[in-house]
């Protein structure tokens, strides 16, 4: 029996939910676009902490139970040697495009 919990949009009510939103969307939209269209900037920028609530909301969730499975960074590249190779050729490619950079501005 899996004992996960199911997301609130994935249930039936869930599902109503976003057809219900999205049908008074519709109709605010068709029947009042006149009143919406002005204040779409406001609501753009409302739609950004609406978003912070909801796309932050699994923070903290589960990491008891997943603790054991998580690797260091060095544990990740001491198991996988061209993701290292590969890390130290980007920094190095980096540390050499500064340089380059520097020079240039100094002339």
């Amino acid at each position: 029996m899996n004992k996960q919990k199911i997301p609130f949009w994935r249930t039936p009510s869930g599902w109503s939910a976003i057809g219900l939103i999205a049908a008074a969307s519709y109709f605010l939209l068709v029947e009042h676009g006149e009143h919406v269209f002005p204040y779409l900037p406001y609501l753009i920028l409302l739609l950004c902490p609406v978003m912070h609530i909801f796309m932050h909301g699994s923070h903290g969730k589960g990491h008891e139970t997943h603790a054991h499975d998580e690797k260091t960074f060095k544990e990740k590249t001491e198991d996988n040697d061209q993701y290292r190779q590969g890390y130290i050729e980007g920094l190095e490619q980096a540390r050499e495009g500064k340089r380059k950079a520097e020079n240039d501005n100094a002339r």
